[in-house]
Protein backbone atom coordinates (compact mmCIF):
# COMPACT_ATOMS: atom_id res chain seq x y z
CA UNK A 1 0.00 0.00 0.00
CA UNK A 2 1.66 3.18 -0.98
CA UNK A 3 1.88 5.87 1.55
CA UNK A 4 0.93 9.41 1.17
CA UNK A 5 3.27 12.11 2.95
CA UNK A 6 0.30 13.99 4.75
CA UNK A 7 2.19 16.77 6.47
CA UNK A 8 -0.18 19.82 5.29
CA UNK A 9 -3.57 19.77 6.45
CA UNK A 10 -4.49 21.46 3.13
CA UNK A 11 -3.01 18.59 0.67
CA UNK A 12 -5.29 15.90 3.01
CA UNK A 13 -8.55 18.54 3.13
CA UNK A 14 -8.04 18.67 -1.03
CA UNK A 15 -7.90 14.95 -1.44
CA UNK A 16 -10.72 14.23 0.49
CA UNK A 17 -12.90 16.61 -1.32
CA UNK A 18 -11.42 15.35 -4.37
CA UNK A 19 -12.34 12.13 -3.49
CA UNK A 20 -15.87 13.34 -2.15
CA UNK A 21 -16.25 15.06 -5.63
CA UNK A 22 -15.46 11.79 -7.69
CA UNK A 23 -18.15 9.89 -5.40
CA UNK A 24 -20.38 12.63 -6.44
CA UNK A 25 -20.05 12.67 -9.98
CA UNK A 26 -20.28 8.32 -9.31
CA UNK A 27 -23.60 8.81 -8.19
CA UNK A 28 -24.53 11.17 -10.35
CA UNK A 29 -23.52 9.03 -13.57
CA UNK A 30 -25.35 6.42 -11.95
CA UNK A 31 -28.77 8.55 -11.88
CA UNK A 32 -28.86 9.98 -15.35
CA UNK A 33 -31.07 7.87 -17.38
CA UNK A 34 -29.31 9.05 -20.78
CA UNK A 35 -25.77 6.98 -19.32
CA UNK A 36 -24.92 3.86 -21.67
CA UNK A 37 -24.78 2.20 -17.98
CA UNK A 38 -28.65 3.51 -16.97
CA UNK A 39 -29.49 2.24 -20.41
CA UNK A 40 -27.63 -1.08 -19.88
CA UNK A 41 -29.30 -2.12 -17.01
CA UNK A 42 -32.86 -0.69 -17.97
CA UNK A 43 -32.32 -2.87 -21.28
CA UNK A 44 -31.25 -5.73 -18.91
CA UNK A 45 -34.41 -4.72 -16.74
CA UNK A 46 -37.07 -4.84 -19.59
CA UNK A 47 -35.64 -7.76 -20.85
CA UNK A 48 -35.59 -10.16 -17.44
CA UNK A 49 -39.47 -8.62 -16.75
CA UNK A 50 -40.14 -9.63 -20.80
CA UNK A 51 -38.81 -13.69 -19.95
CA UNK A 52 -40.46 -13.20 -17.03
CA UNK A 53 -43.93 -12.71 -18.45
CA UNK A 54 -43.40 -14.67 -21.34
CA UNK A 55 -43.07 -17.90 -18.47
CA UNK A 56 -45.74 -16.72 -16.97
CA UNK A 57 -47.92 -17.34 -19.90
CA UNK A 58 -46.66 -19.78 -20.42
CA UNK A 59 -47.48 -21.35 -16.71
CA UNK A 60 -51.08 -19.96 -17.37
CA UNK A 61 -51.18 -21.82 -20.81
CA UNK A 62 -50.51 -24.97 -19.88
CA UNK A 63 -52.40 -24.72 -16.71
CA UNK A 64 -55.34 -24.03 -18.52
CA UNK A 65 -54.50 -26.75 -20.92
CA UNK A 66 -54.23 -29.13 -17.76
CA UNK A 67 -57.74 -27.65 -16.57
CA UNK A 68 -59.14 -28.67 -20.04
CA UNK A 69 -57.77 -31.85 -19.73
CA UNK A 70 -59.38 -32.57 -16.27
CA UNK A 71 -62.69 -31.19 -17.69
CA UNK A 72 -62.34 -33.84 -20.82
CA UNK A 73 -61.45 -36.49 -18.55
CA UNK A 74 -64.34 -35.94 -15.34
CA UNK A 75 -66.31 -35.93 -18.56
CA UNK A 76 -65.31 -38.78 -20.01
CA UNK A 77 -65.68 -40.56 -16.80
CA UNK A 78 -69.18 -39.11 -16.00
CA UNK A 79 -70.06 -40.62 -19.71
CA UNK A 80 -68.31 -44.22 -18.58
CA UNK A 81 -69.85 -44.15 -14.87
CA UNK A 82 -73.82 -43.25 -16.47
CA UNK A 83 -72.74 -46.00 -19.21
CA UNK A 84 -72.19 -48.35 -16.51
CA UNK A 85 -75.34 -47.32 -14.85
CA UNK A 86 -77.42 -48.18 -18.07
CA UNK A 87 -75.88 -51.48 -18.44
CA UNK A 88 -76.44 -52.13 -14.91
CA UNK A 89 -80.17 -50.92 -15.18
CA UNK A 90 -80.62 -53.27 -18.42
CA UNK A 91 -79.12 -56.41 -16.12
CA UNK A 92 -81.12 -55.59 -13.83
CA UNK A 93 -84.41 -55.00 -15.98
CA UNK A 94 -83.27 -58.29 -17.75
CA UNK A 95 -83.14 -60.13 -14.77
CA UNK A 96 -86.63 -59.10 -13.13
CA UNK A 97 -87.90 -60.33 -15.90
CA UNK A 98 -86.14 -63.85 -16.29
CA UNK A 99 -87.20 -63.76 -12.17
CA UNK A 100 -91.25 -62.69 -13.67
CA UNK A 101 -90.85 -65.42 -15.85
CA UNK A 102 -89.24 -67.80 -13.49
CA UNK A 103 -92.17 -67.33 -11.22
CA UNK A 104 -94.78 -67.65 -13.72
CA UNK A 105 -93.21 -70.97 -14.53
CA UNK A 106 -93.30 -71.91 -10.73
CA UNK A 107 -96.79 -70.85 -9.81
CA UNK A 108 -97.80 -72.33 -13.77
CA UNK A 109 -96.59 -75.63 -12.10
CA UNK A 110 -97.30 -75.46 -8.75
CA UNK A 111 -100.95 -74.70 -10.28
CA UNK A 112 -100.53 -77.93 -12.29
CA UNK A 113 -99.62 -80.18 -9.13
CA UNK A 114 -102.23 -78.78 -7.24
CA UNK A 115 -104.68 -79.60 -9.57
CA UNK A 116 -103.72 -83.23 -10.41
CA UNK A 117 -103.67 -83.74 -6.54
CA UNK A 118 -107.16 -81.97 -6.92
CA UNK A 119 -108.25 -84.34 -9.65
CA UNK A 120 -106.84 -87.22 -8.17
CA UNK A 121 -108.88 -86.71 -4.96
CA UNK A 122 -111.88 -86.50 -6.74
CA UNK A 123 -111.23 -89.47 -8.84
CA UNK A 124 -110.90 -91.33 -5.91
CA UNK A 125 -113.81 -90.02 -4.10
CA UNK A 126 -115.83 -91.08 -6.91
CA UNK A 127 -113.99 -94.62 -7.25
CA UNK A 128 -114.98 -95.16 -3.66
CA UNK A 129 -118.70 -93.80 -4.33
CA UNK A 130 -119.54 -96.55 -6.56
CA UNK A 131 -117.75 -99.18 -5.01
CA UNK A 132 -114.52 -99.93 -6.39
Amino acid sequence: MTSYDDSDFRDRRTRAIEAKSAILEKFKQALDPDSPEAIEKRRQREAIAAARAEREAKREALRQEQERERARQAELSAAAAAEEERVAAEERARQAVEQAAADEVLKADQKAARDARYAARKAAKKRRSRGL
